[in-house]
């Protein structure tokens, strides 16, 4: 396994929590690099459906170590939920979970700010999730932030909290928001902190440490590469660092210890919220939505789906340093006829093969289609590469290729027995 690293090659939501999930079982330790509890991943375990959003999919498997990293901001109350709900499910985190001293923190008012500022940008909107990421980033940025290290120190926490909501309170007024209670925050969040400091620790030396020691580390990014604050499809972008070189600057670990790049990618394109989708196709959308699939493990709104999109596949490998990829979601095409795959894009009367940095360029660019026959035949029952239909391998290798790296994996399903290790 050695040190891999685990991106989203596309919009997030390419079905990363389970390819995680599947790989935790040869790794020693999985780690959450970045983002909040803005992202979800499911795994299906036999007829149980897990949804994680802060903690990494490797609790799910016993004895491995989950670390949430320097780079996630954290809400407490939320991960202490979730701590329950997997309680509640029969998964402990007593004694495999750590949680980085220097993670910051994500308050009420981080939340609010997100929610109306959204709304001040009417038509512009992001489509943010409103859970206080992009504020709570801000504030880390501002260095003005609040981090675990602080919310474990009783003394400490209070009078910084206490700045911390009087000065927010004031910009809130600006928008018509009631004051925040200090001592309502203050108490759920004091309670939290007492819940959580058990599993607060210096992350960046145990990390190194166990790599001593031999261990296996695999690094769980969330969202995906467009969703990336500087390579993403700014600003319809997260607030983090989706790609790879987020794996070291929010774990500690350096670009020379990590060893491979595993890209997750859709059989087809989706992203959740605003922005431009080049290849989204309303016959696939309505395809995927009756079928129940496509709605988003945080928030329940429908995906955007479109077709595959190689030009953009391409420049994630490019940003990443992708090595192999993990196909999902193979299944989803059982019933298509004819499967489009967006080669390169047509602005105006100019042809390119690159994803312009402009959004405003992207949104205007034409899809350039190649057609693949469809298979037309149930995929979810194969258990190797070559009980696939010869049309779907075709197509898979096709994907790949102009992608720009090897297939490994191939899912035809979202439980553990339906992913395909592809030699």
């Amino acid at each position: 396994m050695a040190n891999t690293i685990l991106v989203g090659a596309q919009w997030g939501d390419e079905g990363k929590g389970k390819i995680i999930d599947v790989l935790t079982e040869r790794a020693d330790i999985v780690v959450r690099t970045q983002g909040g509890n803005n992202a979800g991943h499911t795994v299906f375990i036999g007829p149980q459906k897990y949804v994680l959003h802060l903690i990494p999919s490797g609790i799910l498997r016993k004895k491995k170590k989950c670390v949430i990293g320097n780079g996630v901001v954290i809400d407490p109350a939320s991960l202490v939920g979730e701590i329950d709900g997997l309680a509640k499910l029969g998964v402990s985190v007593n004694g495999n979970l750590f949680i980085s001293e220097t993670a910051h923190l994500v308050f009420p008012y981080h939340r609010e700010l997100d929610a109306h500022r959204e709304v001040l940008k009417g038509k512009n909107k992001i489509g943010t999730t409103k859970r206080g990421i992009g504020p709570a980033y801000g504030d880390k940025a501002a260095r003005t932030g609040l981090r675990m290290i602080d919310l474990i120190n009783a003394e400490r926490f209070e009078q910084k909290l206490k700045l911390k909501i009087k000065e927010n309170n004031e910009i809130l007024k600006a928008f018509g928001v009631a004051p925040l209670s200090f001592s309502k925050i203050h108490k759920i969040y004091r309670e939290a902190g007492d819940r959580l400091a058990p599993f607060v620790t210096n992350t960046v030396v145990l990390l190194h440490k166990a790599m001593e020691r031999g261990a296996d580390i695999l690094f769980e990014g969330a969202q995906g590469t467009f969703l990336d604050i500087d390579h993403g499809t700014y600003p319809f972008v997260t607030s983090s660092n989706t790609t790879s070189g987020g794996a070291c600057t929010g774990s500690g670990v350096a670009p020379n210890r990590m060893d491979k790049v595993v890209g997750v990618m859709k059989a087809y394109t989706t992203r959740v919220g605003e922005g431009p989708l080049p290849t989204e196709n309303a016959e696939i959308s309505d395809l995927l939505h009756g079928m129940g699939r496509e709605f988003g493990a945080t928030t329940g709104r429908a995906r955007r789906c479109g077709w595959f999109d190689s030009v953009a596949t391409r420049h994630a490998t490019m940003v990443n340093g992708i090595d192999e990829f993990a196909i999902t979601n193979i299944d989803g095409l059982d019933t298509v006829n004819t499967i489009k795959v967006c080669v390169a894009y047509k602005v105006g009367s100019q042809k390119v093969n690159y994803m312009p940095s402009d959004v405003e360029v992207l949104a205007r660019c034409e899809p350039v289609y190649k057609e693949f026959p469809g298979w037309l035949t149930p995929t979810d029952k194969a258990k190797s590469y070559k009980e696939l239909p010869k049309k779907a391998r075709d197509y898979l290798e096709a994907i790949s290729d102009l992608s720009g790296s090897k297939l490994t994996i191939a899912s035809v399903g979202p439980a553990r027995e339906q992913t395909i290790f592809v030699d």
